[in-house]
């Protein structure tokens, strides 16, 4: 039986992350980046396609406590025996050349018997390497993949049932260290890390980037750690930042919902830049508008919602049929087929961003303004046509308000622009007709009337949790009685156990798939935020506290989350959710997050 999402911490190098359980186990971790094949893959399948869990013999159960130390990805996790306490210290060093897992075992209190069982299995849980002794290590060949195993000091190990198995004795104060080494198979061992002078290191990093956090208002911690998820999310080598470090999480368990979320999404974009502008941390921000600026490049036409860590295109969609799935859901897919789709969203995002980076003081030099030209020639004649709109539906395409909406601020930012600075080169007047004729339309044919409210999509009579970003986005003013009434029609109609979900499954056919899904906190999120605007703010602030609620024993959260099973659903850690933490707690606390809405 899986562990529920909730039991995993998170430990990363900003170029690929491991998740760790409660009970000592690494079930997760692609190497060499994020969106590389797993090495161990236990999460969606069992302990054969790959695990290393080091804890005291015998203990079946979890541990006694954990924690990260503070302003760090240091993780700290302890067992109490009936012989005594060990701590196990997991972390992954930022890499000189090849990453490293390292796992300290450190005796706290009597003397503990300490196991590790190490069971690599690459390419997604499918291929058995070949293991050896060469001095003084356990190396695993199999194709491109080699990982080099070694303690310091040495200890005991031996092979059986295709596992490396190591035990040894602890006492107060003793400490042995493992560190797992991956590197190409056809090249020479990369130079060894010392294990205890990473881990000082290590902390001395993250505890230097957390220092930069320039928010001093309620629950810091909470959005520190959200900041710290971000940051371990983040491809150093090109600024990316992907949605999660996993795929295939379902978001209904026994479900087919399950998506490879290894990827960078533009739709993220501009609350991603927000939520880093607004804590102070420039350069990410500035490393983030790069990307986008590199990932976006090209024909208008072929702007995708997606792209990979380098900004690659293309995310071929299959299924690996030897994994069960977690909690026996299936499909477990890797790629993402809706890299093919039309979202004009994203247009409007890409365009917020770089108006939210030029107005921040990130100036891109003209190149970026003849993109953002480009996108809105793009826009002069797609605008008015039907999308799959944010949540990438695999239905067919619809007139979604959401689109449109995201279409006009993408014209409606550009003539801003241009108005604050007149020397930029455009059609100023082409575009403000533009701009109202894109109003007109999705006042005219997006808005409900009768019940008083907008509409997920032309003609129908669902909703939408993204319409809870129209007043952000500025398209109305929050005391607008249609943004007051579509706040409330939103949060009766897709209350979940008072979350909300993106929008109803039930006897729709919006989105072309069978089954159900959880809440999903981004938008919970957004809710709390779009009452703070219309003058709700206590209610904004409970819903606020709920949500804070809802994150694992060391600040986690996934995209989703069940309110009747009381789990977390969904890929994990989930960036889209902790953006939204952090910008909720920047509305609340801090005088507005960022950008247009403001």
């Amino acid at each position: 039986m899986h562990r529920p999402i909730e039991d995993y911490a998170l430990v990363g190098d900003e170029q690929t992350a491991a998740l760790i359980s409660r009970g000592g186990s690494v079930d997760w971790l692609c190497l060499p980046r994020f969106d590389s094949p797993a090495c161990f893959s236990a999460l969606l399948g069992d302990e054969e396609n790959g695990h290393w869990r080091i804890a005291p013999k015998d203990a079946d159960g979890d541990c006694a406590r954990r924690s990260y130390r503070s302003g760090s990805l240091v993780l700290d996790t302890e067992w109490d025996t009936d012989d005594g306490s060990v701590r196990v210290t997991d972390f992954m060093p930022q890499r000189d050349q090849a990453p490293d897992l390292v796992r300290i075992v450190e005796g706290i209190r009597g003397r503990v018997t300490v196991h590790s069982e190490l069971r690599l299995r690459f390419d997604y849980g499918s291929v058995v390497p070949w293991v050896r002794r060469v001095d003084g290590h356990r190396v695993a060949v199999a194709g491109p993949d080699s990982t080099w195993l070694r303690s310091e000091p040495d200890v005991h190990s031996w092979g059986k049932d295709f596992a490396t198995h190591a035990e040894f004795t602890v006492e107060e104060g003793e400490r042995v260290a493992f560190v797992l080494t991956w590197h190409p198979s056809h090249e020479e061992r990369p130079a060894l890390v010392d294990p205890y002078e990473s881990l000082e290191h290590s902390l001395e990093d993250w505890r230097a980037w957390a220092g930069h956090c320039s928010y001093d208002g309620p629950h810091r911690d909470a959005v520190l750690r959200s900041l710290l998820t971000l940051k371990a999310l983040t491809y150093a080598p090109t600024g990316g930042i992907v949605a999660a470090p996993t795929t295939s999480l379902p978001e209904e368990i026994g479900g087919v919902r399950n998506w490879d979320y290894r990827y960078c999404w533009l739709r993220d974009s501009t609350l991603t830049l927000g939520a880093l502008l607004s804590a102070g941390y420039l350069e990410e921000a500035r490393a983030w508008r790069d990307w986008l600026l590199r990932a976006a490049a090209g024909n208008p036409a072929d702007l995708q919602i997606m792209y990979g860590l380098a900004g690659e295109r293309r995310l071929p969609e299959q299924e690996l049929h030897w994994l069960d799935g977690f909690r026996a859901s299936r499909p477990v897919r890797t790629g993402n087929e809706a890299v093919r789709q039309l979202q004009l969203d994203v247009y409007g995002e890409v365009v917020d961003s770089l108006a939210l980076a030029r107005r921040s003081g990130l100036e891109a030099g003209p190149h970026a303004w003849q993109l953002q030209l480009a996108l809105l020639d793009f826009l002069q004649e797609a605008w008015s046509e039907p999308d799959e709109g944010l949540w990438e539906v695999r239905g067919q395409r619809r007139h979604f308000v959401h689109s449109k909406v995201m279409a006009w601020v993408a014209v409606d930012r550009t003539v801003r622009s241009m108005e604050e600075d007149p020397r930029l080169p455009g059609d100023i007047d082409r575009l403000r007709k533009l701009r109202d004729t894109v109003h007109r339309d999705v006042c005219e044919r997006g808005y409900d009337a009768e019940r008083g409210t907008f509409t997920q999509y032309y003609g129908s009579r669902e909703l939408d949790a993204a319409l809870l970003l129209l007043p952000r986005a500025g398209f109305l003013p929050a005391d607008d009685p249609r943004i007051v009434g579509t706040v409330d029609a939103v949060q009766r109609e897709l209350s979940h156990e008072g979350l909300l979900r993106r929008y109803s499954t039930t006897g729709s056919e919006v989105d072309g798939l069978p089954g159900d899904e959880g809440a999903f906190l981004v938008c919970s999120f957004w809710l709390a935020d779009a009452l703070h605007m219309i003058g709700r703010s206590e209610e904004a602030r409970e819903l606020f506290e709920r949500l804070l609620a809802l994150r694992n024993d060391v600040g986690l959260l996934a995209e989703e989350y069940d309110p009747v099973a009381g789990h977390q659903l969904g890929n994990f850690p989930q960036a889209f959710s902790h953006i939204g933490l952090v910008n909720t707690a920047m509305t609340l606390f801090a005088h507005g997050p960022h950008g247009e809405a403001g």
